[in-house]
């Protein structure tokens, strides 16, 4: 490896993207270190105002906490996200690194009973100063804002880089959802979600701030809303996506009839033979075979069929039913390495990469945006 030259290494990516549908580069970073597997809730979706790599973070604690509490039932993102939105506005205005690190540090009001913060309670320092820079008293750190004494309870190393990190975004995400979820709550029932987020923190105004942002974030993220928007036999592609929600990324899975066990191996190392689920373009082959059109079977070869739409022309120029495409080089077709299914409102159905599910995503969710093809 240390001696190839980058047009050698160039010209082997473009041989796997040929083989199968590949995700875009930092999405291979991601797959190889992203927690979990194929276990977990649906968490799909996406919302304003949340940075993407946040997002990232908490549909991963949503995978990765079936391994760390495998009675939690019920945990989504949006959960985690209402936390976050109260606790640290998601790290707004710090820098998040692709490793989730955040910099500077987000860090609460000095726990020296001064009613800073609203806290007139002492909380003796516990971590020798180590995550919050104190020695004497304690402060909240990182996005969920854990006391340290508490994240070491609870927290996780997410991206198993050897360090539990209450700065990391995955590493926080997953300790919060952990924390959450207790000894196995089952937070789709209403009450014990309550519970949940009293326990974190114990105020009825803070129970009821978190709910209304899950909430908020619910109505986002559901994209089977947005069908609405869609008509005929675009209507009808959709809904054949849509109803494939929750079913695992399958490296080289999914035909027309169907999800499907895939083929080995994906970057992130899956074994699609082990795997029953749809890639990328195994979803768009499914979708659209339901309305009696045959796609070839990657996604290189998919943006070749239909009316293409450059992506100089903007995610403005997609239509629901419209195949989006993922490319190294955005005009060269023989360089896309993903694809999806535009619903409307700049999201899409995706199955995004080994160790998620099909679900729903911003268009910007991924990098590489190459335009899209008019099929239908």
């Amino acid at each position: 490896m240390k001696g190839w030259k980058k047009a050698g290494l160039f010209g082997v990516l473009l041989l796997v993207c040929a083989a199968s549908c590949v995700a875009p580069m930092v999405s291979m970073i991601s797959a190889a270190t992203s927690v979990g597997g194929d276990q977990g809730e649906d968490i799909g979706g996406s919302a304003p105002g949340v940075p993407e790599r946040m997002l990232a973070a908490y549909k991963d604690a949503v995978v990765g906490v079936k391994e760390v509490v495998p009675k939690c039932r019920g945990m989504r993102w949006q959960i985690l996200a209402g936390i976050a939105r109260i606790e640290s506005n998601h790290a707004v205005g710090h820098s998040i690194s692709a490793a989730g690190n955040i910099s500077p540090h987000i860090l609460g009001p000095v726990l020296n009973g001064s009613g800073v913060g609203g806290n007139t309670s002492v909380f003796p320092d516990t971590d020798g100063g180590e995550w919050d820079g104190d020695t004497v008293f304690e402060r909240a750190v990182g996005p969920f804002q854990f006391l340290p004494q508490t994240f070491r309870g609870y927290g996780k190393d997410a991206n198993k880089d050897g360090v539990t990190d209450p700065h990391n975004a995955d590493d926080a995400a997953l300790g919060a959802a952990a924390y959450l979820c207790g000894e196995g709550r089952n937070l789709g029932d209403e009450g014990q979600l309550r519970k949940a987020i009293f326990v974190y923190n114990h105020s009825d105004a803070y129970v009821a701030d978190v709910l209304s942002w899950i909430h908020r974030y619910d109505e986002a993220g559901d994209g089977t809303g947005e069908i609405g928007q869609a008509t005929g036999i675009a209507r009808t592609v959709l809904s054949a996506a849509l109803a494939q929600k929750g079913v695992p990324y399958s490296w080289g899975g999914g035909n027309a009839k169907g999800p499907s066990s895939g083929v080995c191996c994906s970057p992130g190392g899956q074994d699609g033979r082990r795997v029953t689920g749809f890639d990328c373009s195994g979803l768009a082959l499914y979708a659209f075979a339901k309305v009696g059109i045959s796609l070839p079977r990657t996604a290189s070869a998919q943006a070749g069929v239909g009316t293409r739409i450059p992506a100089s022309a903007g995610i403005g120029a997609l239509k629901p039913g419209d195949l989006v495409f993922y490319g190294y080089i955005p005009t060269r077709n023989s360089t896309i390495h993903h694809v999806g299914i535009y619903l409307g409102n700049g999201q899409m159905v995706n199955a995004a990469r080994p160790g998620t599910r099909v679900r729903v995503d911003s268009v910007s969710s991924m990098s590489d945006y190459a335009g899209g093809a008019r099929v239908l």
